[in-house]
């Protein structure tokens, strides 16, 4: 027998192993548990058996916002009008033709959008 074949069998045979044991890791990884820790099934009795897995400010629907300014903005990306971003530091690196730095500052406004509880 060539050298050559014994090398290739000689390399062949524990690369041939190696794949063959792979598909074995994933199931070696599988496990029914909360975490991989093991040993807490109290824990994973609490979740599964859980009637209400949000916490109690998820139902909080009281969010501040500015209908009007919503519908405006809507309207404008409907009819593809949508007015593109200034820069809101001092430096001219935002999207703005001035190179007046106060030109690029945001307006200023002393009542809030909406009312904040």
């Amino acid at each position: 027998m060539p050298p050559f074949i014994k090398a290739v069998r000689v390399l062949a045979s524990p690369l041939l192993a190696a794949a063959l044991l792979a598909g074995c890791a994933d199931y070696v990884v599988r496990r029914e548990t909360v975490s991989q820790n093991g040993g807490d099934a109290i824990a994973s009795n609490r979740a599964t058996q859980m009637v209400d897995p949000w916490s109690r400010a998820s139902a909080d629907n009281t969010i501040a916002y500015n209908g009007e300014k919503m519908q405006t903005a809507v309207e404008r990306y409907r009819k593809n009008k949508v007015i593109q971003p200034r820069g809101l530091g001092a430096t001219t690196s935002g999207n703005s033709s001035s190179p007046d730095p106060a030109a690029n500052a945001a307006p200023s406004s002393s009542t809030p959008a909406a009312p904040v509880k």
